[in-house]
C-alpha cells in the first residue's frame, strides 16, 4: 500500500533534476504539498508545470547567506530530503581548492544549515518530523577520482549519525539513503564509458545501474 502523505509539507533540495525531481514528484502525488528546491530556474519552471501546485524555491544552496534568507520564510515543513550534491571529479593529486570548497558547501555544508532551520520549526511547533539525507555507496567505498565526493558523503553519513541521536528525542527520524550508481544526467555524464562503469556493474547482481 502506498503511504499517503496527506497534510504534510515536504522540502526537497536539488529537485530539478534527477532523483529529487523524482522524489519530489512522487511526494507530491502522495498528497504532500512539496517545496522544491533548485538553483536552476528553468528546471523549476519545467516542474512547476508537470505538476502545478509544487511551490518552487530559486537558491544556490553553497550559498549560506542567500540560503538563510531565502528559507527565513519557508515556513512549517515537516519531511526534509537532503538531495542537493555536485560531482566534481578529479585525481587526488589535482584535486582544486575550489572544487573541495564548491563540494563540502553544496554536499556537506547546506545539509546542516537546510537542516536546522527545518529541525527548529519542527521543535518550535513541537511537531514530529523525518529528514533523509540522499548519501551514495561512495561513502563506504574509494572510487578513483572520487576523493572529495567520497569524502563529503562519508561526512554525510557520520552527521546523519549525530543528527538522529540529538534529533530523536523531539521525535525527529534522520536517515541516509546510499544509492550506488543512478542514471540520472549526472550519473551518465559520470559513468557512460563502459571501461570505467564495467567494473563496477560486475559487482551488482542485476548487472545494470539504478534508474531514478
Amino acid at each position: 500500500m502506498e503511504r499517503s502523505f496527506a497534510g504534510r509539507r515536504a522540502l526537497v533540495t536539488g529537485a530539478g533534476k534527477g532523483i529529487g525531481r523524482d522524489t519530489a514528484k512522487a511526494l507530491f502525488a502522495s498528497g504532500a504539498r512539496v517545496v522544491a528546491v533548485s538553483r536552476t530556474q528553468e528546471d523549476l519552471v519545467s516542474l512547476a508545470q508537470e505538476c502545478p501546485g509544487i511551490e518552487t524555491l530559486c537558491v544556490d544552496l553553497g550559498d549560506w547567506e542567500a540560503t538563510e534568507r531565502a528559507l527565513s520564510t519557508i515556513g512549517p515543513v515537516d519531511l526534509l530530503v537532503n538531495n542537493a550534491g555536485v560531482a566534481l571529479l578529479q585525481p587526488f593529486l589535482e584535486v582544486t581548492k575550489e572544487a573541495c570548497d564548491r563540494s563540502f558547501d553544496v554536499n556537506f555544508r547546506s545539509v546542516v544549515q537546510v537542516s536546522q532551520i527545518v529541525s527548529r520549526g519542527l521543535i518550535a511547533r513541537g511537531a514530529p518530523g523525518a529528514i533523509v539525507n540522499v548519501s551514495s555507496q561512495a561513502s563506504q567505498c574509494a572510487l578513483k577520482d572520487h576523493a572529495i565526493y567520497c569524502s563529503t558523503k562519508g561526512a554525510m553519513d557520520m552527521l546523519t549519525k549525530v543528527m538522529a541521536l540529538e534529533l530523536g528525542p523531539h521525535k525527529i527520524r534522520v536517515n541516509t539513503v546510499n544509492p550506488t550508481v543512478v542514471m540520472t544526467a549526472m550519473g551518465r555524464a559520470n559513468w557512460s564509458d563502459a571501461q570505467k562503469s564495467e567494473p563496477m556493474l560486475s559487482r551488482i547482481p542485476l548487472g545494470k545501474f539504478a534508474e531514478a
